[in-house]
């Protein structure tokens, strides 16, 4: 049966790397949520995480902060329930935590990361990279980073074993980052090192540590560049199979995606796993909330603005939301603002539009949805009404609320307050 969850029946569906879900929860879940005839049904998905724990407490937090918005509003629980996607992802270990406390006066309450060595934050990364050439590979790059030599050869031999790592496919609006890969080490690595909390620590030990700090970096963002296809292929052969499978079990649900981080990725991308037929009104999503996205902010674009010719990667699949379709964007959130574009512009060339709004390799979470005609709007206070309208972007600034964390993710995980429920709530046409 389902757990409760704030008064909400909540079930929770794991899936593997190729988005396979659990068998007997994927059952439960479709026979079950029938017989609780709900009428709304949030799907939530987190980002980088390393235990089931921390993606459980992140959703906890964030219902939380729900069930009390729905209370001083004189709104009843009942007939709303929740899913919790759980997927393998990884958070390396200097980075902060996802958000799982009571917050008090908006402070930020995520734990401190604790400080590991190079080599150590490298084999962390063997809970998610887990076939034999792999783990070889992670094995070499952390004996370089605990050594350092100082020859250029092996920076070469440490971008190698990086493609080890490194998935196959890439949506084409953020093909940037296979420059990490393509472009000479010592240039790629120096750019990396630039701006990095710790390099400047570190300045004193000379050229090659800078070398090996960007090294780390560029590991770092081969991760990311990893976990996000990877939640492209959880949601779309995934999570967008089990929606069709629930609204076939239940026509009258309506789900509401969220997806924070990659988590958001995760979400967007299983409308691309929706029957082709699931559009407009005949779709079961009536809202979908990107909290603090971590993929392109031209992923939805019909035309991209540096080439006419293509499309984001989810071209058309707007039209799978009968829906608003929020994203939310802060400039205090590094880790999407700052270095997600950073590791996705490594050519040279690219590197001048770093601090653009319309950057080529800007992320959702540092500057909303673009290229989409989408609306720009401030968070309001609960109870205050939001404009919002079916099949349309709001991009929801917050830059003067999710605000707190410390590098290098900065506010990435600060999405835990009554404003940003009262905003889904809205969304999902609950109020």
């Amino acid at each position: 049966m389902a757990s409760a969850m704030f008064g909400f029946p909540y079930w929770q569906v794991q899936f593997d790397e190729n988005g396979k879900p659990d068998t007997h929860q994927k059952t439960a879940l479709v026979h079950q949520a029938p017989q609780q005839k709900l009428r709304h049904l949030f799907v939530f998905s987190h980002g980088w995480n390393n235990t089931v724990s921390t993606a459980e407490g992140l959703y906890s937090s964030f219902f939380e902060q729900i069930a009390t918005v729905l209370k001083q509003r004189g709104v009843p629980t009942r007939g709303t329930g929740i899913v919790g996607v759980i997927w393998p992802s990884i958070r390396w270990a200097d980075e902060a935590v996802s958000i799982t406390g009571r917050r008090r006066a908006g402070a930020a309450t995520g734990r401190r990361p604790p400080r590991k060595s190079d080599a150590d934050l490298i084999l962390d990364l063997k809970a998610v990279f887990t076939k034999k050439k792999q783990r070889a590979a992670l094995d070499a790059m952390a004996r370089l980073l605990d050594t350092r030599p100082r020859d250029t050869r092996e920076y070469a031999r440490f971008q190698r074993l990086m493609a080890e790592l490194a998935p196959r496919t890439l949506a084409p609006e953020e093909n940037g980052e296979q420059a990490l890969l393509m472009r000479a080490p010592g240039a790629v690595f120096k750019q990396m090192a630039a701006g990095s909390s710790r390099t400047r620590q570190a300045a004193a030990g000379g050229l090659a540590d800078f070398t090996w700090d960007g090294a780390r970096e560029a590991a770092r963002a081969l991760t990311y560049w990893t976990m996000k296809e990877r939640a492209g292929v959880v949601g779309q052969r995934g999570l967008g199979p089990l929606i069709a499978a629930l609204h076939g079990a239940d026509e009258a649900v309506q789900i509401h995606l969220l997806g924070h981080s990659f988590g958001a990725r995760l979400v967007s991308f299983a409308l691309a796993g929706l029957p082709a037929a699931a559009s407009g009104p005949n779709s079961p999503v009536k809202s979908l909330v990107l909290l603090q996205g971590a993929f392109s902010h031209f992923a939805f674009a019909d035309a991209l603005p540096h080439d006419r010719n293509r499309g984001g990667a989810l071209k058309g699949m707007a039209s799978r939301v009968d829906g608003p379709i929020l994203v939310t964007h802060s400039r205090k959130d590094t880790a999407v603002s700052d270095f997600y574009p950073k590791a996705s512009f490594v050519r040279r060339q690219d590197a001048a539009a770093a601090n653009r709004r319309i950057s080529r390799w800007g992320a959702m979470g540092g500057s909303g949805a673009q290229a989409v005609n989408a609306f720009d709007l401030r968070f309001a206070n609960v109870g205050v009404p939001y404009p919002f309208q079916p099949g349309r972007f709001f991009n929801l600034d917050g830059n003067t609320l999710i605000v707190n964390g410390d590098p290098p993710s900065g506010a990435h995980s600060d999405i835990i307050y009554d404003r940003i429920a009262w905003a889904v709530i809205a969304a999902a046409g609950m109020a």
